[in-house]
């Protein structure tokens, strides 16, 4: 796949050391890059190659697999790449709508959506554009995105989509479980059932997770910065994600 995007990348007429280190920013979700405007100088289509393989390297690496034993059918059963492909698109759908309908050029709003959703979700931290100029409710869920990360098998940091997804079903299997306590339910992830230890030892992950970024928003705090800059520089610095909003936005 690095190969496949070095090459790509070569196509579009992206000099070969451009081209080396953009691919292994990429597939390794590290997202330097080597301007100061970061992807922003390249052409549309170098930065929608960049968007498709960041997309790509935040999957589950099974996927990839089961494809290549041709197994297509098992690849697209895979209930975490439902919910990450999912994931994605609605997000790219409602900061469309809020960004359309606050003036933006629906185009240049599309191109620009794609790269940082994927360059967030997955983790990388690439910038096409000064995202922290949007309105509110795009830059509420640009922060969203960073703590929903990637795939689990995947290059992506944050939390995960596979913990994301015992999380939640957890918490509804215990409503249901509140409601109806003679109800037995269990927390199944592609028609298996979990574990209560992965379960819980989920949910103590989380808790660890959040106390940590509460603990290190109170010492960064002590610097002085604005609220917004505070939380959302350790929330990137947690997550491996790389640009934040305010002081620590990806400009």
């Amino acid at each position: 796949m690095t190969v496949i995007e070095i090459i790509l990348l070569l196509f579009g007429g992206m000099p070969l050391f451009d081209s080396l280190c953009h691919a292994f920013g990429t597939a390794g979700t590290g997202g330097f890059g080597i301007k100061n405007d970061s992807i922003a100088g390249y052409s549309p289509y170098l930065q929608t190659v960049i968007t498709v393989f960041m997309f790509l390297f935040g999957v589950n690496f099974t996927f990839f697999y089961y494809i290549l034993i041709r197994r297509v059918r098992d690849a697209f059963k895979m209930e975490e790449v439902r919910w990450y492909f999912g994931i994605y698109a609605g997000a790219v759908i409602l900061l469309m709508i809020n960004l359309v309908s606050n003036g933006y050029d629906f185009l240049e709003s599309l191109l620009h959506v794609t790269f940082q959703v994927s360059s967030i979700m997955t983790t990388t931290g690439y910038a096409t554009t000064d995202f922290n100029l949007w309105p509110e409710f795009s830059r509420g869920l640009m922060v969203c995105l960073m703590f929903i990360g990637a795939c689990a098998g995947s290059t992506g940091g944050g939390i995960k989509v596979s913990r994301l997804m015992i999380l939640v079903k957890s918490a509804l299997r215990d409503i249901r479980k509140a409601i109806n306590p003679r109800s037995v339910e269990t927390v199944k992830l592609d028609r298996r059932s979990v574990d209560e230890p992965v379960v819980k030892s989920t949910s103590v992950f989380f808790a660890t997770y959040m106390l940590v970024i509460a603990l290190s928003v109170m010492v960064i705090a002590l610097d002085g910065r604005d609220i917004v800059t505070t939380f959302t520089s350790v929330v990137a610095c947690v997550g491996n994600i790389g640009p934040g909003l305010g002081a620590v936005g990806p400009y």
